[in-house]
């Protein structure tokens, strides 16, 4: 089986695993016009068991915000959130801003808030292509020139796999639209699923660099994950924060509401653990750059 075909696969077993965990059901809609349950959706950017207990508090704090019941749904990959959206599974979800343009171009979403980043105290934070300490590289150039082994995260990760391709471009790969993982002068291009494993992938030298979320790498540091210092970073890019997303079939009440809670939450602990200094409201056209770049390189259809 290709690898299209396997990310296919688990897009449908994801979206299977929607409806088999009680996500689909909406039931009755409470005075603020939010359903009787109100399904979100998050983006596995580092594990998915990982990421369910890491928003246990922010689905605990949204449903007493809005007064319902709240379910949680982490898919195994990228793709498996879009396709819970386009299917009407989910009524919020949290997509990075390469999933959302993929999902926009599906179905009807409407982005409501991104997170003001902890590190750059703006709503954009920073995509990284990074190396083994002791390795030679300073620049994207300098790994393009080496033509090694090189490793993005998730295909649709936009600071693990559309940001560092754009940087690999920029500093004269000649990666192909057709088949994601031909980028020559590069050796070989692989996907990992996820920034801690691209980080991993790194440190222990099956890969020669990668593309990673910086804010990431900086909490697998801190977590032990990776040694402090065993990655230095080669080369950085701004990427328009993630979106949080309604679904098509959310009403504007309860858009509202949604936007409301996140735009009030002022726990610091909540807010640490969310990675954000506060929230703020985004529109479409937030994200033009993002569509664009995944229009330029082929990755605006999710795969």
């Amino acid at each position: 089986m290709t690898a299209t075909a396997w990310r296919a696969a688990l897009a449908v077993l994801s979206a299977l695993a929607l409806t088999s965990t009680g996500c689909s059901a909406g039931g009755a809609t409470h005075a603020h016009g939010s359903p009787g349950t109100l399904r979100v959706g998050i983006i596995p950017n580092i594990s998915p068991e990982t990421q369910r207990a890491h928003y246990e508090p922010f689905r605990k704090y949204l449903a007493d915000r809005l007064k319902t019941d709240v379910e949680l749904f982490v898919a195994t990959n990228y793709a498996g959130v879009v396709s819970a959206l386009a299917g009407k599974k989910l009524d919020i979800a949290y997509l990075g801003g390469l999933t959302y343009v993929q999902a926009e171009a599906q179905t009807k979403v409407t982005p409501l808030v991104t997170e003001v980043d902890q590190e750059t105290g703006t709503p954009e934070y920073l995509s990284a292509i990074v190396a083994k300490a002791d390795a030679s590289f300073r620049s994207a150039k300098d790994v393009v020139a080496a033509g090694g082994k090189f490793a993005f995260g998730d295909v649709s990760s936009t600071s693990g796999s559309l940001y560092p391709r754009v940087m690999l471009v920029d500093a004269g790969a000649r990666c192909q639209t057709g088949d994601l993982t031909v980028c020559p002068p590069l050796a070989s291009v692989t996907f990992t699923g996820g920034h801690d494993a691209t980080a991993q992938a790194v440190a222990s030298g099956s890969v020669d660099a990668g593309g990673i979320e910086l804010r990431i790498l900086h909490r697998l540091e801190k977590q032990g994950s990776v040694p402090k210092g065993a990655l230095k970073v080669v080369e950085t890019r701004e990427v328009m924060g993630y979106p949080w997303v309604a679904g098509p079939d959310l009403t504007g009440e309860t858009r509202d509401a949604v936007i409301n809670a996140f735009t009030a939450m002022s726990d610091p602990k909540l807010l640490d653990l969310m990675r954000a200094k506060a929230y703020v409201k985004v529109s479409a056209a937030d994200y033009a750059d993002v569509r664009k770049q995944a229009t330029d390189l082929g990755l605006l259809t999710a795969p």
